[in-house]
């Protein structure tokens, strides 16, 4: 969902970085991105073992999630990416099933999904927090694969991470790397196919690739 199907990264990183301020912590812009595609249980994990914290990794999560939504309440020009709302409106009108698997939170989805209106486009919605370990790891992949109509064949992910396209390839999936502007030092060069833009990608073009 980040840097995917809206940029929700630029307030993400503002989060991040106010958050660290306050617990008085230098990330690195290195550290910093390979935190993409974790989820933030995780990455404060992490930090806290790191820096030698002596918040609860909750309490970490929390502060920062404070600081995002009142980001993201007030960024009045967030928008989807460039040409997803079409990819979304031309796969679903050929009921193509739509699933998300995303290291968000729950409350993260919800407040996306709500605003943009794109609940009744996703049969189902997985989120990382439901897992011990996330992207490398395939297990959202897996699952999320479990949960289509489709044999697992023809699954199709689209991801803009190192660490998503790790775990799509780990789960045995055909995976688009979307070279994003905002998803700065991610390697895209596992992925099957590396897009730029979302008008590349469309029903018929997955039918002849798949059926062909």
């Amino acid at each position: 969902m980040d840097g995917v199907i809206v940029d929700t990264e630029p307030v993400h990183h503002y989060a991040y970085h106010q958050h660290f301020k306050q617990l008085g912590i230098d990330i690195s812009p290195e550290m910093y991105a390979t935190f993409t595609g974790n989820s933030t249980k995780n990455v404060y994990q992490r930090i806290k073992d790191t820096f030698g914290l002596p918040h609860e990794v909750q309490e970490l999560v929390q502060g920062k999630r404070d600081l995002f939504n009142q980001a993201f309440d007030t960024k009045e020009d967030l928008d989807l990416l460039a040409g997803v709302r079409n990819l979304i409106e031309d796969l679903h009108q050929n009921n193509v099933e739509l699933i998300l698997a995303t290291s968000s939170a729950k409350v993260t989805i919800n407040r996306i999904f709500t605003r943009f209106e794109l609940f009744p486009y996703f049969s189902h919605i997985v989120s990382g927090e439901d897992f011990p370990k996330s992207k490398p790891d395939p297990s959202i992949f897996i699952h999320a694969a479990s949960l289509s109509d489709a044999p697992k064949e023809n699954c199709v992910v689209i991801e803009d991470s190192t660490n998503g396209i790790k775990a799509a390839k780990s789960a045995g999936l055909y995976c688009f790397g979307y070279d994003s502007e905002n998803s700065k030092l991610q390697d895209l060069s596992l992925a099957d196919n590396i897009i730029k833009h979302f008008d590349e990608v469309n029903y018929q073009e997955l039918v002849s690739r798949f059926r062909g």
